[in-house]
């Protein structure tokens, strides 16, 4: 049996405009993750998830061909990180083979709460690399980025493919997403292993190491958001008020340039700041765009950690979901997981997962 499992992530900083071929992002990789499993079968394979069953996959080989009994079914990500990893394995040589695939997810809460800690490029992610192991592909962490994102990209025709980056190479990461328009124009005429072993336009993934008194604290906020919604609406915004949204991203890009530099020089200070500045940036974005980033309870959460000396945050698309603070860890917290609590923000004692 093969085991692979990728964690789930937040964002600290470079929200929406990360979107933006080669506007930067930092992310970090948590401790909550989906894990996939393979076990060969012969007549028939599954797939499985432990938080959708009833919605199990039935099928069956024909020559290369998955043939599925349901046409109905919620793993499109699952799905599409099959047929890209498979035309990867069948350009290697390997004979595809029948299984059952199984799939366990961490990132919800066990009585369904969803956190928004990127599960569909979780189990993009876990879905690779346990199939990378069943037909022994040798892939490089970047191989891997790249085939993750394909499938994912496929499946949602957007976003910035960071939430990939930070479930393949954990940690804390800054991230600058590639040229999408590159790839579509390129795909038709290159295999995808050929593919895999190109330089892709603007993408940049560096690993960062946090300064050792540096603490982050997550918390949420009870409503889960929709990004995919929020994203169309600064969309909009980005074609009505153009000359507000390239603003936007050049604020985003100096801000997120110094708080990478923050992560270089060890400077909490430095980090703590530019997360306030990102913040503001974000607050300008929300005004233009009439988009609802922070939510009354999200404001709240950062104000009460403010307070005591932490720099907060939303998360992400914002809408609700998590915010966050960078902290120094010398400050007793306790007080305030107190406050946030008599908020109904709820404290998820997560940590930084860093990659073996």
């Amino acid at each position: 049996m093969i085991t692979a499992k990728a964690p789930g992530k937040l964002y600290i900083a470079g929200e929406y405009a990360v979107v933006e071929t080669g506007f930067p992002a930092i992310i970090v990789a948590l401790n909550q993750f989906v894990t996939v499993t393979i076990e060969e079968s012969h007549e028939y394979g599954s797939i499985v998830s432990k938080q959708y069953q009833e919605n199990s996959l039935y099928w069956q080989r024909q020559g290369d061909e998955m043939v599925f009994d349901n046409r109905d079914n919620p793993f499109h990500y699952i799905l599409s990180a099959i047929r890209l990893t498979e035309q990867y394995a069948r350009q290697a040589g390997k004979t595809l083979r029948v299984y059952h695939l199984r799939v366990n997810s961490d990132l919800d809460s066990a009585d369904g709460k969803k956190y928004g800690l990127g599960s569909s490029a979780a189990v993009t992610v876990a879905t690779v690399k346990a199939l990378c192991a069943f037909y022994e592909l040798s892939l490089s962490n970047d191989q891997l980025y790249k085939l993750a994102a394909i499938a994912h990209l496929d499946v949602q025709g957007n976003g910035s493919l960071g939430d990939i980056a930070a479930s393949v190479f954990g940690g804390w990461v800054a991230y600058r997403s590639f040229d999408k328009q590159w790839l579509a124009d390129i795909r038709p005429t290159v295999s995808l292993t050929e593919l895999l072993e190109m330089p892709w336009p603007s993408l940049s993934i560096e690993l960062l190491t946090p300064p050792a008194e540096l603490s982050l604290l997550i918390g949420w906020t009870g409503s889960p958001a929709s990004t995919s919604h929020l994203v169309d609406k600064i969309a909009l915004a980005k074609t009505e008020r153009q000359a507000d949204y390239q603003n936007f991203l050049a604020a985003s890009k100096a801000c997120l340039e110094a708080m990478v530099e923050g992560f270089r020089r060890n400077d909490l200070a430095q980090i703590q700041a530019e997360l306030r500045n990102n913040r503001a940036i974000l607050q300008d974005l929300a005004h233009f765009s009439h988009v609802a980033i922070e939510t009354p309870i999200l404001q709240k959460m950062g104000a009460l950690a403010e307070a005591i000396g932490g720099a907060a945050k939303t998360s992400g698309a914002g809408g609700g979901d998590c915010g966050i603070v960078i902290i120094d860890r010398a400050i007793e917290i306790e007080a305030l997981f107190e406050q946030w609590r008599a908020n109904q923000i709820e404290r998820l004692n997560l940590a930084v997962h860093l990659v073996d």
